[in-house]
């Protein structure tokens, strides 16, 4: 069982930035795919980044290529999405998720999820 917890969501400007955490506890994050999805009011769940298992290939949403950069600290057991350059349309419910498979997009290929957490963008 993988237990994942989102921590550094919160308000920020446009053309700002944060860093979003995902502690993953009962698996070490260097054998799983870490991805983040986000949800905004009224839409459906979107795939935002992941990076794999082992060499740590990484894949963007479109929307967020050249923005967002996702990475992993083996040592922590933790991953993390850097968002720069924050667009008001980034407002969503964050949620970091864990698979098994390599290089995982879809939303049914995660297993395991975390909470989810708020980050609003004002204009």
């Amino acid at each position: 069982q993988v237990q994942l917890v989102e921590s550094g969501g919160g308000l920020a400007q446009a053309g700002g930035s944060l860093r979003l955490s995902c502690a993953a506890s009962g698996r070490t994050v260097s054998m799983l795919t870490v991805g983040w999805f986000r949800q905004a009011p009224g839409k459906e769940r979107e795939f935002v980044a992941a990076i794999s298992w082992g060499a740590g290939s990484t894949y963007y949403a479109d929307s967020v290529k050249g923005r967002f950069t996702i990475s992993r600290d083996n040592a922590k057991n933790t991953g993390y999405l850097q968002m720069n350059s924050l667009r008001p349309e980034d407002t969503a419910v964050y949620h970091c998720a864990a698979s098994g498979a390599y290089g995982a997009r879809a939303e049914g290929s995660y297993t395991y999820w975390g909470q989810g957490i708020q980050v609003t963008v004002s204009s």
